[in-house]
Order: C-alpha cells, then sequence, then structure tokens
C-alpha cells in the first residue's frame, strides 16, 4: 500500500491540508471571539473581512466576475454554508460543550459523501467509506473526552442544521467549480453570505465599539485566515477530488483542535482525546491511501 500522492494529486491535498489547519485554528479563535460578540454579530464580522480580502485579491489578480452559470451554485452555497452554518454554529456553541458540537458537526462529512455517491455519482467507495466510520470513531471519542454533559435540544438541533447546511452547499457547489474558478466561486460565495447576515450589522457595530482589541483581532482573523484563505483552498481541492475524499480530510480537525488548546490555550489534552486524534488522523490516512496497482492503473488527474 503507497500514498496517492503523486504530483497531480499533490497540489489539491496540499490545499486540503491548508484548509484543515486554518478550520481547526478557528475554534480557537470563535472562542475567544465569541465572549464578545453575539452569534449573527460574529458572523457578519467575519464574512465582510473575508470578503474585503476575497474582493481584493479577486481585482488584483484579474478576474472578471464568476460565469452566469456558476451563480446558482454560489447563491445556494453562500446562504447554506457561509450564512446558515456560520450562524447556526455560533449560535449552538452558547448551548453547548465544545466537545458535544464538534461531534455533531462532524455528521457533516458523512453526510457530505452520501449526498456525493447518490447525487453526484462518486459512489460508495469501501476505502472512503471505512475512513469515514474510522475518523467518525475518533470524532466521537474526542467528543466524549471535552464533553461536560452541558448539552441542550436547542444546540442538538442548531449543529444538525449547521452540518445539514454544509453538507448541501459542497454538493451545489461542486458542480460550479466546474465553470468557475475557486477564488471566483469562494468570493461569491462570501459575498452572498455577508449581504445575507446584514441584518445583524445593529449588533456588530455596537458589539465591536464594546469589544476588547483582542476580541477584534480574533474576529479579523477568522475572516482573512479561516475564512478567506480556506474556503479558497477548499474549493481549489473540491474541484480536483470528489466531495467525499475532501469531507473526509476535514476529519483531521478535531485532532488539530486538541492540538492547537494544548499549545495556545494551555488545555493538556487527556488520554482519551490524544487516542481519539489518532483515530481521527488514521481515518483520513485510510481516505488518502490505495494499493500500489490500484494506483498504478488509475488516470492522472489534471489541474
Amino acid at each position: 500500500m503507497t500514498s496517492d500522492l503523486r504530483p497531480g494529486r499533490a497540489r489539491p491535498a496540499l490545499a486540503a491540508a491548508v484548509t484543515v489547519v486554518l478550520w481547526a485554528s478557528a475554534f480557537v479563535f470563535i472562542r475567544s471571539a465569541g465572549a464578545d460578540f453575539s452569534p449573527g454579530a460574529l458572523a457578519l464580522g467575519r464574512l465582510f473581512s473575508g470578503s474585503v480580502v476575497l474582493v481584493t485579491i479577486l481585482l488584483m489578480a484579474g478576474h472578471g466576475p464568476p460565469p452566469r452559470s456558476t451563480w446558482r451554485g454560489i447563491v445556494v452555497s453562500g446562504l447554506l454554508w457561509f450564512a446558515v452554518y456560520m450562524v447556526a454554529l455560533n449560535w449552538a456553541e452558547q448551548h453547548l460543550d465544545a466537545g458535544t458540537a464538534a461531534l455533531v458537526i462532524n455528521t457533516g462529512p458523512v453526510l457530505i459523501a452520501l449526498l456525493g455517491g447518490f447525487f453526484l455519482g462518486e459512489g460508495f467507495p469501501i476505502r472512503l467509506m471505512a475512513g469515514i466510520a474510522v475518523s467518525f470513531t475518533g470524532a466521537a471519542v474526542v467528543g466524549m473526552s471535552s464533553s461536560a454533559g452541558a448539552a441542550t435540544l436547542l444546540g442538538v438541533a442548531l449543529c444538525v442544521i449547521a452540518a445539514a447546511a454544509w453538507a448541501v452547499a459542497v454538493l451545489v457547489q461542486k458542480p460550479a467549480l466546474v465553470q468557475g474558478s475557486a477564488l471566483q466561486v469562494t468570493t461569491g460565495g462570501c459575498v452572498v453570505g455577508t449581504i445575507a447576515c446584514l441584518p445583524f450589522a445593529g449588533q456588530l457595530l455596537e458589539e465591536a465599539a464594546a469589544a476588547p482589541l483582542s476580541a477584534t483581532l480574533s474576529l479579523i482573523y477568522l475572516g482573512v485566515f479561516p475564512t478567506a484563505i480556506a474556503f479558497t483552498t477548499w474549493a481549489y481541492a473540491l474541484a480536483r477530488m470528489t466531495a467525499g475524499q475532501v469531507g473526509a480530510t476535514t476529519y483531521a480537525v478535531p485532532a488539530l483542535v486538541v492540538v492547537l488548546a494544548w499549545i495556545v490555550l494551555g488545555e493538556v489534552p487527556g488520554p482519551l482525546a490524544l487516542a481519539g486524534g489518532v483515530l481521527c488522523l488514521g481515518g483520513v490516512a485510510i481516505t488518502r491511501w490505495r494499493p500500489g496497482r490500484a494506483r498504478r492503473s488509475s488516470p492522472e488527474p489534471t489541474d
């Protein structure tokens, strides 16, 4: 068994890795900013910061607006993923401990793999399904290790809504990436999400005036790195991998969150969290490895 990281596959894999690392860092910064910003205001501030960066890059790169054929996917993914997902997750974390929230949100990659198999013709490869099963088990272990038993029905429902919005958004985003670039599709989605969250503008202005500098900087970081950069690298990977494969890579997030919380917040992980993290990474590795014969016979992807 050999790692499937030929040159044509290395760049999408690297893009997915960048996404995973930045999304993992978001949990730390959401905790910092969430104490001073309400869910809607935090989502709007993050999306507005990301939109400013993305539109600037788009103009500097000389890209035009996305093709008309991509607008449907951009609008739907922008509303569901950039708006509904972010507000629902921010709100859910006010009612759930981090471990339970992470566990429920991690149903997202499972839904992505199932929807991709049914509606995008990606099928249900045994190795992918096995990797998802191992990683989901790891995510459950990480969730149990950090759960304080503070789950509420509203918090769980909001996490389920966020996970479902994420999965459906990926389903409509992937076809849009056939006609538009990752930068165009991501910029469009982020702008749509920002517009959808404008009703929270009053809250954002009021809370930003009272928030400490550290919370405001955390909000800006969330917009620039886990949003502008990470969503673009996600789109780049999604255009070149199956939805199930790129979704499965996000199972590395819980393991990285454990490490980042240890380094940044001084939260020493227990044996259960470490074991769950290893399972998460092991499941991702399973989805990215192929037998040598299949690797040699599969066609070279194009960028």
